[in-house]
């Protein structure tokens, strides 16, 4: 009788794919036959790219060697749900600090209970990648900061040409500036409306 082949979940939104991610999903290939990238669609967020131009950017990111092992799939619901549904058992997760596991570690206990049979399989993320992610590679690229070397090339390009900035040209737009201002200006007046209701407070 031959053997099932050794399949893991990899779940995340990956919007967009990091180099932090394509190092643990690598890695994960040489544990397992297969892996099936998982992008969780999430209805109270609105994600920067589509699952289908995340698909793509994944699949380039994996590169042709490592294409005939790896799926990209979107799933919806319950993490568990979906990995019985697949016919798996395990879960990858990276992780990148303390602050991490503790979040990671209630999840994992959590998917445990609810699929009985579904564990979780922890790799740490390499020095080089520990501080990445996709919601600071997003913000450091809004506000024109250069992001190369945190993702493949093409989401790089896909990241400026999405937010509207140059690729070549990156710096901080009047715009910026200018919301920067109303920033440190509502702060200013929240600091002032404080301090007179302290005091007011004095004077009782």
């Amino acid at each position: 009788m031959a053997e099932s082949p050794r399949i893991a979940i990899y779940p995340g939104s990956f919007d967009p794919i990091t180099n932090g991610h394509i190092d643990i999903m690598v890695r994960a290939l040489t544990m397992f036959d297969r892996v099936i990238v998982a992008i969780a669609e999430n209805v109270r967020k609105a994600p920067l790219f589509s699952v289908a131009e995340r698909r793509d950017q994944i699949l380039d990111a994996v590169g042709k060697s490592n294409a005939s092992r790896v799926e990209v799939d979107a799933f919806e619901g319950l993490l568990v749900d979906y990995v019985h549904k697949r016919g798996a058992r395990i879960v990858v997760r990276g992780l990148r600090a303390l602050a991490d596991f503790e979040y990671e570690f209630q999840l994992a206990h959590m998917n445990r209970r609810l699929g009985k049979n579904v564990d979780t399989i922890f790799l740490m993320t390499s020095e080089k990648d520990f501080y990445v992610s996709s919601s600071l590679v997003k913000e450091v690229a809004q506000f024109g900061g250069k992001v190369t070397g945190l993702v493949p090339s093409s989401v790089e390009a896909a990241l400026y040409d999405r937010l509207g900035r140059k690729n070549e040209d990156r710096v901080a737009s009047p715009e910026d500036s200018t919301v920067s201002d109303v920033g440190r200006q509502r702060k200013g007046e929240q600091a002032e409306g404080t301090r007179r209701r302290r005091d007011r407070v004095r004077r009782r």
